[in-house]
């Protein structure tokens, strides 16, 4: 049976229905924390405004507003409210922060929610694939569930750790606001080393110091500044590393985000058009190598961080069905080490390279001798995102293997590359041909890296079921693209590895039906997140 959960009273109602399958509510994120303060946890929940981003997305429509208000107004052929602006990445929750446009005078809560749930069932049988859609609209639901549940929980943090290590790698901090004292050296020897004042947090400076020493440089970048032989490199390089943590993580971000020993970021399921998983301040999902030490387990507790092993490339092997590359992810071996033996005389770093670069669209150079290899022995999988450059090309929609859908132009965030392949930084407008091949590019690598989130989700919401339905004490407490820690009793530890193998092949099963594909995870059991890697 599903129920609704209204405006008021939704502790109480919730409490009162342990028999209800599914709540259908406006807005997780609005409800569920409230519903988590009292003690009260929902196992299963229907967003309907994750749903309606979805759903405007698959019909060509991405970008309108999704609030319940404003698909009520579609539904009735009323003026659609605006949805209020997004809050600003990094910045706390504000008192007087526009709330969710109100519905019109008169209209009864209820009748609205279940009007409009009703209209996205009927248009999530008109989707193309319709149970693949249905799988997407509820794994979102989930997601939402699961972020709300992250950020109670928290992600268990030491600040003495966190201090000790800045005192370590930054030395002492001085008044006023200035930079820590080995930040303060480092500037100095990269001013000795060109003879004048040069400021290393400013770029143009940089620039210009190299410019008079017969240097051009077009950005500081780290890549650009290894290629060249100058006294101020090494520097100026450990300068720009202690620098990000000093900025992004230092004194001040363990003040602000920080509290009793928990780190609570607000976490955006669906946060980018791909899928992925984005947070609102506190830059959870970008935590350095170096910060992590401050990442502990509560006493007699450990954290178990998974990572799925060679993930697109296994995604990609399910959703274009070549024959090949399902057994080569099917194997049970290295993903890329098999598929050096089939196509690159055992060289792995070639295989990896050659796989990524189709994918990501990188064919210029040796990529196209690469290209050939792959075509050669796996015809499907390159066919596969092919197909989706081209539909990018010509500005068609393209979507995920469930139907989360590429809008066609204008905006979406590139997917981050896992080779370290160039990329472009944001989404062409059409008007050129490069642009097209930009476009195309993005989508190539959209109809993967989306698929691959769309399994994340899966996999998540099967853990979540799974730790819970066994009565652990365990706790998912992090995730980002492709990888999750759980915080759980020592003496649990085997038990939550079991259940994360199991659901990430419940995942690939359910997302992807019956394929020889297998979706492993390396696993560790730690005290401190550092030594899980």
């Amino acid at each position: 049976m599903e129920v609704t959960a209204a405006q008021g009273g939704i502790a109480e109602a919730v409490r009162s229905r342990p028999e209800a399958d599914r709540w259908v509510w406006r807005s997780t994120a609005e409800v569920y924390p409230r519903l988590l303060a009292a003690g009260v946890r929902v196992e299963r929940a229907y967003d309907i405004e994750a749903a309606e981003a979805l759903l405007l997305g698959h019909e060509g429509r991405s970008g309108a507003p999704r609030s319940l208000a404003a698909a009520w107004a579609r539904l009735r052929g009323l003026p659609v409210p605006e949805d209020p602006p997004p809050r600003a990445a990094g910045g706390q929750p504000s008192l007087f922060e526009p709330g969710p446009p109100p519905l019109p005078p008169g209209a009864d809560p209820l009748e609205a929610l279940l009007a409009v749930y009703a209209e996205q069932l009927v248009r999530t049988e008109a989707a193309e694939h319709p149970d693949r859609m249905r799988l997407l609209t509820t794994a979102e639901s989930a997601g939402m569930l699961i972020a709300a549940e992250m950020r109670r929980a928290g992600v268990p943090w030491s600040a003495e750790r966190h201090r000790e290590l800045l005192d370590e790698l930054l030395g002492e901090r001085y008044p006023g606001g200035l930079e820590p004292q080995r930040l303060v050296e480092l500037a100095d020897e990269v001013s000795r080393a060109f003879g004048t004042r040069v400021r290393p947090d400013l770029p143009a400076e940089v620039v210009k110091a190299f410019a008079r020493a017969g240097i051009a440089l077009g950005s500081t970048r780290a890549w650009e500044l290894e290629r060249i032989d100058h006294p101020a490199v090494e520097p100026l390089l450990r300068y720009k590393k202690l620098y990000r943590l000093h900025t992004a993580h230092g004194w001040a971000w363990l003040q602000s985000w920080v509290r009793e020993g928990r780190f609570r970021p607000e976490y955006l399921p669906g946060g980018t058009v791909s899928g992925r998983w984005t947070t609102n301040g506190g830059g959870a999902l970008q935590i350095p190598k170096v910060v992590r030490r401050a990442v502990v387990a509560d006493p007699g507790w450990r954290l178990v961080v998974a990572d799925a092993d060679q993930m697109e490339p296994r995604v990609l092997a399910a959703i274009s069905r070549d024959p090949g590359l399902m057994e080569v992810a099917g194997s049970g071996r290295d993903l890329y080490a098999t598929l050096s033996d089939r196509a690159f005389s055992g060289r792995r770093e070639l295989a990896k390279l050659a796989l990524l670069g189709a994918v990501y669209g990188q064919t210029s150079g040796d990529g196209l001798k690469h290209l050939a290899a792959l075509r050669r022995r796996f015809p499907a999988a390159v066919a596969y995102v092919d197909d989706a450059a081209r539909a990018g090309e010509e500005g068609r929609l393209v979507r995920t293997w469930l139907g989360r859908t590429c809008p066609p132009v204008g905006g979406a965030e590139e997917p981050a590359d896992e080779a370290g392949l160039p990329r472009e930084q944001e989404e062409p407008s059409y008007g050129s041909t490069a642009s097209a091949r930009a476009r195309g590019r993005f989508t190539r690598n959209f109809v993967v890296q989306g698929s691959a989130a769309d399994w994340a989700l899966l996999m998540l919401a099967a853990l979540r079921r799974s730790l819970s339905g066994a009565g652990l004490r365990a706790e998912i407490v992090f995730f980002q693209h492709d990888e999750v820690i759980v915080h759980c009793p020592q003496e649990e530890a085997e038990a939550v590895r079991e259940a994360i193998a199991e659901a990430g092949e419940t995942a690939g099963r359910i997302a992807f039906g019956p394929t020889p594909v297998r979706f492993p995870l390396t696993m560790a059991a730690v005290e401190c997140y550092a030594d899980a890697k």
